[in-house]
């Protein structure tokens, strides 16, 4: 409650925090699917004549799942510089799943991971943008231990 409370101190919810928001919803849809249901989302995004087995869409849905709570703890703790940096290598670590998956396996079709690629591309930018603003800078310094404080 006290993230709500700062955003509201500083003129509301930052526009990174929405977008994160939005991600981390349609990163849950995607959980879903994968979860539940062969002819799902998550079955489509891969390619080929096999389906995806049912072990490696809750795998997938597993991680998504946890790419999408970072998503969600980063919109409401913009000022974190570890929760910023794991959502931010969350993407990168996103799209380099989805090259190797297309390009070296080829159990992805390149128009199934437009969509991915559209979400994690515009979040790497975005936050590269943001990065000092946000997750970037520096915690103050902590003072050594039997240092006297002024």
């Amino acid at each position: 409650m006290a993230c709500v409370w700062s955003w509201k101190k500083h003129g509301g919810v930052p526009a990174l925090g929405w977008w994160l928001i939005a991600v981390g919803t349609f990163r849950s849809a995607f959980t879903w699917s994968c979860f539940f249901g062969s002819a799902s989302l998550c079955s489509a995004t891969f390619s080929g004549t096999s389906s995806v087995s049912d072990v490696h869409g809750r795998t997938v849905g597993v991680w998504t799942l946890l790419s999408c709570t970072l998503c969600f703890l980063c919109a409401f703790n913009l000022d974190s510089r570890p929760l910023y940096v794991a959502t931010f290598l969350s993407f990168v670590y996103g799209i380099a799943y989805l090259a190797v998956e297309c390009l070296i396996y080829h159990t992805i079709l390149f128009p199934s991971s437009v969509p991915f690629i559209f979400f994690a591309g515009t979040s790497i930018a975005w936050m590269l943008l943001e990065w000092n603003s946000h997750g970037g800078h520096a915690p103050p310094p902590r003072p050594r231990a039997g240092t006297k404080q002024p």
